[in-house]
C-alpha cells in the first residue's frame, strides 16, 4: 500500500520533467483579504452614512432649537413693545423722528421722561459727549438688570414654594393666577393658598381664579389665622406629590406694625412645614406707581427680605423707565412683567428686549439704517 503511494508521486514529478508543478491558483488567504477589503470599505460607508445621519438630525435639532429662541426672542419683543406703547409715545414730544445718533441734551430729556430717577439717569450718561448712538446707550442700559439670576428649573424643591406680598391694588391676586397657568401649561401640579384672610374679597377674587384655572386651593374664612393657611398649603403640597404651591398673603399698606409681624410669622411657619420655605418671595410692584413704588419695595424688603420683584399694569403707564430705578435701586431682579388681565398676559423679564423696546422708539433700526 505504501509503494503504490510512493509510486504515484514518482510518476507526477517524472511528468513535469522532475519539478514539481506551480498552479496559478488564487490564495485563499487573498480571498481573505479581499473580502476583507470590500467588508472594511461597506462598514466604512455605512459609518460615513450614520454620521451623515448624525449630523443631519444634530442640525436639524440646532436649527429646531435657534427657531424656538428666535421665536422666543420675537415674542418677548412683542410683548415689551406693547407693555411700553404709553411710555415710547411721549418720546415723540422730544425726538419728533427717530434717529441714527442722537444729542446729548435730547436723551437725558428722554430718560427723565421715562420716569428714570436722576441719580440713575447720570450714572448712565458719565462720560458721554454731543451725540450718543443706540450701541452706546443700550450698553449702559443693559448692566442696570445684572442683578437678574439665571434661571435653573431642575433640581428645585418640591413643591416649590413662593410667597406672594405687596399692597392692595397693585394685581397681586390676578398675577398669582397668571404664575399658576404658566406652571400649568409646563404640566406642573400647582396649588394655591389663599393667605389673605384679612379681606373676604381676596380670598373670593383667587377662588374664582382656582375655579376658572382648574387648579386646587386651601382657604378659609376671613379672619382667620394667615400663617395657619400656609402651613395647612404646604403640608397638602407634600402630602400629595404637588410641583409648585403659591401662598398669597395680605396687602395692607407696610407701614402697619401688624402687618410686619403677619409677614414675619408666615415666613417663620412656612419654615416648619417644609425646610427652607419659602423658597421665593416676590414682591408685586404696581408700574403706574413709577418710582414711588421703590418705597414700598424697600420696606417689605427689610421686613423679611425680597428674592424678586414682580411689575403689573406697564401697559398702563408712561413710567417704563422706572423699571431701571427699581433694578438698580434694590438690586434686586425683576422676574416678571404683567399687562392686562388674561391669565397669559405674564411673561418673564427679558433686559435685552426690554430695552430694544425703549430704544425702537427713539432709535433706527439697523435695517432702517442701511435704507437711508
Amino acid at each position: 500500500m505504501f509503494s503504490f503511494f510512493k509510486k504515484k508521486e514518482n510518476n507526477d514529478n517524472s511528468d513535469n520533467n522532475g519539478k514539481k508543478e506551480d498552479l496559478d491558483l488564487p490564495s485563499l488567504n487573498n480571498e481573505k483579504e479581499e473580502d476583507q477589503v470590500i467588508t472594511n470599505e461597506n462598514t466604512l460607508e455605512k459609518k460615513e452614512d450614520l454620521k451623515t445621519e448624525d449630523q443631519t438630525i444634530s442640525n436639524g435639532i440646532k436649527e429646531e432649537k435657534s427657531t424656538n429662541n428666535s421665536d422666543e426672542k420675537e415674542s418677548q419683543k412683542n410683548f415689551f413693545s406693547r407693555a411700553l406703547e404709553k411710555t415710547v409715545s411721549n418720546f415723540s414730544s422730544i425726538i419728533p423722528k427717530k434717529k441714527e445718533i442722537i444729542f446729548f441734551n435730547e436723551i437725558e430729556d428722554v430718560l427723565i421722561e421715562a420716569d428714570m430717577e436722576y441719580e440713575v439717569i447720570e450714572q448712565v450718561m458719565e462720560g458721554f459727549e454731543n451725540f450718543i448712538s443706540r450701541k452706546q446707550l443700550r450698553d449702559r442700559l443693559i448692566p442696570l438688570f445684572a442683578n437678574v439670576p439665571k434661571r435653573e428649573e431642575e433640581n428645585l424643591p418640591k413643591p416649590f414654594v413662593q410667597l406672594i406680598i405687596g399692597v392692595n391694588g397693585a394685581g397681586k391676586t390676578t398675577t398669582i393666577a397668571k404664575l399658576a397657568n404658566r406652571y400649568k401649561l409646563k404640566n406642573k401640579k400647582v396649588l394655591l393658598g389663599a393667605g389673605d384672610t384679612f379681606r373676604a374679597a381676596a380670598i373670593e377674587q383667587l377662588s374664582t381664579w382656582a375655579s376658572k384655572l382648574d387648579i386646587p386651593i386651601i382657604k378659609t374664612k376671613q379672619g382667620h389665622d394667615a400663617s395657619a393657611v400656609a402651613y395647612d398649603t404646604i403640608s397638602s403640597g407634600l402630602a400629595k406629590d404637588f410641583d409648585n404651591v403659591i401662598i398669597d398673603t395680605a396687602g395692607r399698606l407696610q407701614t402697619q406694625t401688624n402687618l410686619s409681624h403677619e409677614l414675619k410669622k408666615i415666613v417663620k411657619v412656612c419654615s416648619k412645614a417644609q425646610e427652607n420655605a419659602p423658597h421665593q418671595k416676590l414682591m408685586i410692584l404696581d408700574g403706574t406707581q413709577g418710582n414711588s413704588a421703590i418705597a414700598q419695595a424697600k420696606a417689605f424688603h427689610e421686613m423679611i427680605g425680597i428674592d424678586g420683584i414682580i411689575v403689573t399694569k406697564l401697559d398702563g403707564t408712561a413710567k417704563g423707565g422706572a423699571l431701571f430705578s427699581i433694578a438698580s435701586q434694590l438690586k434686586l431682579p425683576i422676574l416678571y412683567v404683567g399687562i392686562g388681565e388674561k391669565a397669559t398676559d405674564l411673561i418673564e423679564f427679558s433686559a435685552d428686549a426690554f430695552v430694544d423696546s425703549l430704544l425702537d422708539g427713539i432709535y433706527l433700526k439697523d435695517l432702517e439704517v442701511n435704507k437711508t
